[in-house]
């Protein structure tokens, strides 16, 4: 269970890491004029995306596995079912940075830097709230 643990938070940490630089990558890209600059944005925001896809289905795979070793308890815990609803809104996330990243490869985005800055924080806010469920596991 522990090296299920282990790797769980491995993947999710490598995950977090694209969650958090993939839209910075946006905003850069938003802000930059030159069309030099726009170009390797785009492809080092498609390389990024690329990379870290794996890391989200690693983190899924293994956060089932350690449920299947416990889903008795898990199922009644309403931490838990709040933490699932915050990583589901997470992968929704993860989707939406890829379909502003087709916009972005085929020079159709309108978005502006800022948009993309209060983007960017989005999950942040999901990852203080997903650890704080998961270390205190507060009763509701």
């Amino acid at each position: 269970m522990f090296w299920l643990k282990a790797f769980h938070i491995i993947f999710m940490v490598c995950w977090f890491a694209g969650l958090f630089y993939l839209p910075r990558i946006f905003v850069y890209h938003a802000a930059a004029e030159h069309p030099e600059t726009r170009a390797q944005l785009a492809i080092m925001a498609g390389k990024l995306y690329r990379f870290v896809t794996p890391f989200l289905l690693l983190t899924a795979g293994f956060g089932v596995a350690l449920l299947s070793l416990n889903w008795n308890y898990y199922q009644t815990q309403t931490w838990w079912w709040i933490k699932f609803a915050s990583v589901a809104f997470l992968w929704i996330y993860h989707y939406q940075c890829g379909r502003y990243l087709k916009l972005i490869e085929s020079d159709r985005d309108w978005h502006s830097h800022v948009f993309y800055r209060f983007f960017n924080e989005i999950p942040v806010l999901f990852l203080f709230a997903i650890v704080i469920l998961v270390v205190l596991k507060p009763s509701f």
